[in-house]
């Protein structure tokens, strides 16, 4: 087991509502197979003063925002408080948590965000975990199948072969993610990490850190949070 790419290490469950699924595993892509069978349990479990159904196998809170024009397919779990704007396209298999921002032009296929993520602008977000607080800028994407679709392998402090052909991203808590970058498959960012805008990001970046560049990864300063 290799401690900084664990659940532990990179997510606190206290803010999702998938906790007892992730609470099973060691890593946190182990749980992508599972998420349509876990909301399919969950979803007509929730309180109903809270939540209602629209559409098969859809729940979404009664204090969400969703506004017209977009397309919401099931399974899908929309948190309290969350908005999902015109143009956002849930293709299945996604559990949102609550006070998140599902923007336009954004596509969530197979994903558990945490409360309060924000994937705001013309993200694309497949076979994912975004963890609480996380913030994708405009037009940043999780890259979910490999160029060549040979099976995902993590490169951290040693190579984690995941067995899975579809695997985007892993953002711990509180991880920022400039405008236009690209996480390629397997890329795992530990909690509040800054992504530099325009990268091409793969493998494990370690917590606290600031990615400029893939030979340029420097630990952040307290002083580096309010300039990054």
């Amino acid at each position: 087991m290799v401690q900084e790419l664990t659940i532990k290490s990179l997510l606190d469950l206290s803010h999702t509502l998938a906790a007892p699924l992730l609470q099973k595993f060691q890593y946190p892509w182990e749980a992508l197979d599972e998420i349509d069978s876990f909301i399919l349990a969950l979803g007509p479990t929730l309180p109903k003063e809270e939540y209602e159904q629209r559409g098969k196998n859809i729940w979404i809170a009664k204090s969400a925002k969703i506004y017209p024009n977009n397309y919401i397919a099931g399974p899908c779990i929309i948190g309290p408080e969350t908005e999902v704007r015109p143009g956002a396209f849930i293709r299945k298999d996604a559990l949102v948590g609550s006070h998140c921002v599902v923007g336009n032009s954004t596509e969530l296929k197979n994903v558990i965000l945490f409360d309060n993520v924000q994937v705001p602008h013309y993200n694309y977000v497949g076979d994912s975990i975004l963890g609480f607080h996380s913030h994708m800028g405009a037009g940043s994407i999780t890259s979910n199948v490999k160029s060549d679709k040979t099976l995902v392998v993590v490169h951290g402090p040693q190579a984690i072969p995941t067995g899975r052909k579809k695997f985007g991203a892993i953002l711990g808590d509180r991880v920022e993610v400039g405008c236009n970058s690209v996480l390629n498959p397997g890329t795992v960012i530990g909690r509040d990490s800054n992504v530099y805008p325009v990268s091409c990001v793969r493998g494990f970046i370690p917590q606290s850190s600031i990615f400029k560049c893939a030979d340029h990864i420097v630990k952040k300063h307290a002083e580096d949070s309010a300039h990054v």
